[in-house]
């Protein structure tokens, strides 16, 4: 893998090659990483893996026609092919009025915002070895839990390079830390499973290996002997931890590129209060440590924060280059890109500000309502907003979390779901979409 240095200059050096075989502009990105992961099951070793790559991309514009083209062989005969291929391959590719790179004006200039998103510790795999058995051990310590899907740790370092043809090449690196659990407790028919985790950008903040598997184990002993809910209308109320795909929606349906493609729920709805006018969601690309953060984005435009909805309304979509022309608006440095093909877009760091109420306060006038804790399929038509998944959690009864349920399917759609939300005061940041508890009136639910 290369230095943040040295994938800088190879960035630029290919893009001047392309420059000089014929392309009216260009763009490469580097992308390198190295990563050991440490897996245990039932007190015992069961993996350890070690993985290190790089890949880099090339993509050229010849008037409004483009390629793009990607290799993990950084050889200099092997990059002086890369060039060629990709440019014979946008001689001959369809012409895209829309085509081209980020408005040179609109790229980062000046010094990296400072994301402090590299400590640079490298924890040796002993020491992983020793975090893996210890999570797994706490769990396995909760009683009532009787067997184990294992437990791990992980460490990891990537490198980010970017250059383009408008003068534009900046590079940094990120490194990241995992940990987890997951177990089961009950036997036969009646086994329940959860798990627990935690990511973070330096080893330091990551959660203690007794701290993630006590909940890990607690999590999975709260689940058993679940019984089914009657069906009905009633109040969902969303444990943080799977809350955060609501907000996921609603930043998809804003996506430049499915705006232009005319594929999203919220085509039409720019004016309109779609939250209570208190709710604010925001996505920070600076947070320090914060598990998206980044400088630029995929075309290097220059990140910054902004607020996704503000006043119950949403503020704009999220614009590459190339919707941004379609639509006839700015770039918003939202660009998100593989090595591969041409970018989409996407939030970094999104979180919905917190409310007032605490989680037991927001539940206390709910005489009959469900409290989810995990979520399965995928259930939401990005076009019409139509939502229905398949989940587990508790029943509230009286203001209370009570008994466990589970094979419940939620129903509704996302605009009414959006409308009638309301948000207690417990957000941490901890997860790339973090929201506090959640509530929504008036939701289907199909149980028993």
């Amino acid at each position: 893998m290369l230095s943040v240095k040295e994938a800088e200059a190879r960035a630029a050096a290919l893009v001047d090659a392309a420059i000089k075989a014929g392309a009216d502009a260009a763009d490469v990105l580097y992308f390198g990483d190295a990563s050991t992961n440490v897996q245990v099951r039932l007190g015992a070793l069961e993996d350890v893996t070690r993985s290190e790559g790089e890949e880099i991309g090339l993509r050229v514009f010849i008037g409004t026609r483009s390629a793009s083209v990607s290799s993990s062989d950084l050889s200099g005969d092997a990059l002086g092919a890369l060039v060629e291929r990709a440019a014979a391959m946008a001689r001959q590719a369809p012409e895209d009025p829309y085509a081209g790179l980020a408005p040179a004006e609109r790229l980062l200039r000046g010094d990296l915002p400072a994301i402090d998103s590299d400590d640079g510790t490298d924890p040796s795999p002993a020491e992983l070895k020793e975090g893996a058995l210890a999570v797994e051990d706490a769990a396995r310590a909760v009683p009532g839990v009787t067997n184990s899907e294992g437990g791990g740790v992980s460490a990891g370092r990537t490198v980010i390079a970017l250059a383009t043809s408008a003068g534009f090449a900046r590079a940094y690196s990120a490194s990241g830390y995992g940990i987890w659990a997951s177990v089961l407790a009950g036997t036969g028919g009646d086994m329940q499973r959860d798990q627990a985790s935690h990511s973070a950008r330096h080893y330091a903040d990551l959660d203690s290996p007794e701290e993630v598997g006590r909940l890990a184990g607690e999590r999975t002993v709260k689940r058993l002997n679940p019984g089914r809910l009657s069906s009905g209308t009633m109040p969902v109320v969303f444990d943080p931890r799977v809350g955060g795909g609501l907000v996921g929606s609603l930043v998809g349906a804003m996506n430049g590129p499915a705006i232009a493609r005319r594929h999203s729920f919220l085509i039409g709805r720019e004016d309109e209060t779609l939250f209570p006018e208190h709710i604010v969601i925001v996505d920070d690309p600076h947070r320090p440590r914060g598990l998206r953060s980044k400088p630029f984005d995929g075309e290097g435009v220059a990140t910054a924060p902004r607020r996704l909805v503000d006043g119950g309304r949403v503020t704009g979509w999220l614009m590459t280059a190339a919707s941004a022309r379609q639509l006839g608006l700015e770039v918003t440095g939202h660009a998100s890109r593989g090595v591969g093909g041409p970018p989409g877009a996407g939030a970094t760091n999104v979180h919905l500000e917190p409310g007032s109420l605490s989680p037991a306060e927001l539940i206390a006038d709910i005489g009959r309502g469900l409290y989810v804790t995990e979520m399965i399929g995928s259930g939401v038509n990005a076009v019409t907003g139509d939502y229905s998944r398949g989940a587990s959690g508790f029943l509230i009864e009286n203001g209370e979390i009570t008994t466990p349920v589970a094979e419940i399917t939620i129903a509704g759609n996302l605009i009414d779901m959006y409308r009638n939300l309301a948000v207690a005061n417990d957000l941490e940041h901890r997860r790339t979409i973090n929201v506090p508890t959640l509530r929504i009136e008036g939701m289907t639910v199909a149980g028993a």
